[in-house]
């Protein structure tokens, strides 16, 4: 109080109120510099424009790229949409699962931290899949009435969907959706695709193609050359093709429910393309499209389309499909494979209906040569005839329309986890599938259940587990009793995918136990009887 006296008497009364105006302004200064500062922390989400609108029965979410940071927005967007959900998406490379797991703030991520995220962590047995309000979002631009770009991002698959005037130039890896009217919305938006359906696994997306999908006005954009009056999907067949499990997953299941729309009047056009792969599905491509498949990476030519689709439809499961989001189920993609390649059998057989047994039910048991294989299937087969089954001992190969029919012909397939089981999607309706899971853990046994057990429950087919113990791997004859490999699977996690595969994987082989397994051959018969 006597300080504030002697400083009030140190001034005339005009000077204490010009004392109080000055003080006042610069508070408010202070202020302004303060917020100039900050702004960019309190709001970064305004940097990359993103707008959330709200048109007709859809939440479009609409991305304009100005600042060089379209992928960024997109990885920032998509993480906020499975933000406090406490699931992780999932990634198989080969025969794995790599879950991501759930981020909290999404920003904070780097895009080379998601990546390394993306490589190295393994499996979390308590891992569950994305629900549907995760898995997706749409981004959507209008160029024009008629002329439309519309991008969608779901949990394992990116893809834009365009129609009106389209142009395709494979040499850049251009799409263009071209308005005929000089507005701002056909200027300066671009999304960068990636045209394989396993997006968040980084390794396999690394050897997958980048496609630009532009909304140009019609001056900036090359003329067409050809022009087709179908529309188009563009997909590549990089990433893990050459595992057969993938290619179905991962390509052929996607193809099928991004295709069957258009009954065949649709043109096929791939990226990255592998020789072989198109004969080995010939028989599938032919009939989802009634014309020969486009070449398009070196492609000069411009290409003129009323549609384009870039990259695929793809459900968050492996195997599966959701018929309410995609209007195909598993089933429906079942019957088209058995369409494709001639299938006769559309039911297994009933044991009741045959009376006097004189047409014996077959047993297909799936063998492997490199790893994971019985090393003793000529005992497993003799046990098995002498429970009633006919038996075919065969290799999954490159040979779908062989493979194809063997399986459709029979009414038990057993095998050891691994992609040559993708063929239960071969078996009639009713058929019994036995999956031998290796030794391994947790950790296999979510892949056993995931990559197959639960697809087969939509597919129509009855599904029996049977899990070796230690004495029926081999991995016994390698490692001693207290080794890590054999009294803590988790603990090799750790080290790495590379690893756990090694030891697992590539390096073990089932002497299945005859006494211990015939009751799940029996419980299969039993099942025939249903």
């Amino acid at each position: 109080m006597i300080y504030n006296t002697i400083f009030a008497k140190s001034f005339s009364r005009y000077e204490q109120k010009k004392l109080g105006y000055g003080a006042f302004i610069g508070f408010l200064l202070i202020v302004l510099s303060l917020c100039t500062v900050f702004k960019p922390y309190l709001v970064p989400i305004h940097d990359l424009n993103l707008k959330l609108s709200i048109g007709a029965d859809i939440k479009m979410l609409m991305v304009n790229d100005t600042g060089g940071s379209l992928k960024i927005a997109k990885d920032i967007v998509t993480e906020i949409l499975v933000e406090g959900t406490g699931n992780s998406q999932h990634m198989i490379e080969d025969e794995r699962v790599v879950p991501k797991k759930p981020v909290n703030n999404a920003t904070r991520i780097s895009p080379q931290i998601a990546k390394d995220n993306a490589i190295k962590t393994l499996i979390n047995e308590t891992s569950i899949s994305p629900t549907k309000t995760e898995v997706e979002k749409i981004e959507t631009r209008k160029v024009e009435q008629e002329q439309q770009l519309q991008c969608v991002s779901e949990a394992r698959t990116e893809y834009c969907q365009t129609q009106g005037d389209i142009r395709v130039h494979g040499n850049s890896s251009s799409v263009y959706v071209v308005s005929h009217k000089t507005n701002s919305l056909a200027e300066n938006v671009s999304w960068i695709i990636r045209p394989y359906a396993r997006k968040t696994d980084a390794y396999a997306m690394s050897s997958v193609r980048k496609w630009s999908t532009k909304a140009s006005s019609s001056n900036q954009v090359p003329q067409c050359t050809k022009n087709h009056s179908i529309p188009a999907v563009i997909f590549s067949t990089a990433g893990y093709t050459g595992n057969h499990f993938h290619e179905f997953s991962d390509i052929i299941i996607p193809l099928f429910l991004t295709c069957k729309q258009f009954n065949g009047q649709v043109q096929l056009i791939i990226t990255d393309k592998i020789p072989w792969w198109i004969p080995k599905h010939q028989a599938f491509l032919k009939k989802l499209s009634k014309y020969e498949i486009m070449d398009i990476d070196k492609d000069d030519e411009v290409h003129c389309f009323p549609k384009v689709i870039v990259g695929l439809k793809r459900y968050h499961k492996e195997l599966s499909s959701d018929p309410q989001k995609y209007s195909y189920s598993i089933k429906d993609f079942r019957d088209f494979l058995r369409d494709s390649y001639s299938l006769k059998r559309v039911n297994a057989i009933k044991i009741r209906d045959i009376g006097n047994q004189i047409k014996k039910p077959k047993l297909l048991i799936l063998s492997r040569k490199r790893s994971r294989a019985f090393t003793n299937i000529n005992q497993i087969a003799k046990m098995a005839k002498g429970l009633g089954f006919k038996v075919i001992v065969m290799e999954a190969g490159q040979n779908m329309w062989s493979i194809a029919n063997v399986v459709n012909s029979c009414d038990v397939l057993m095998g050891v986890h691994g992609a040559g089981l993708t063929n239960i999607l071969f078996l009639p309706e009713n058929a019994i599938f036995v999956q031998v899971v290796p030794y391994g853990g947790m950790q296999v046994d979510w892949l056993a259940t995931n990559d197959f057990a639960k697809p087969s429950e939509d597919m129509n087919i009855k599904y029996l587990e049977y899990k070796i113990k230690l004495e029926e791997s081999t991995i016994i004859q390698q490692y001693s009793l207290d080794h890590m490999v054999i009294k803590d699977p988790s603990s090799i996690v750790k080290q790495g995918w590379e690893a756990f595969r090694s030891v697992y994987f590539d390096k073990q082989n089932v002497k299945l136990d005859v006494i211990r397994f015939r009751p799940t051959l029996q419980r299969a018969l039993e099942l025939l009887h249903q």
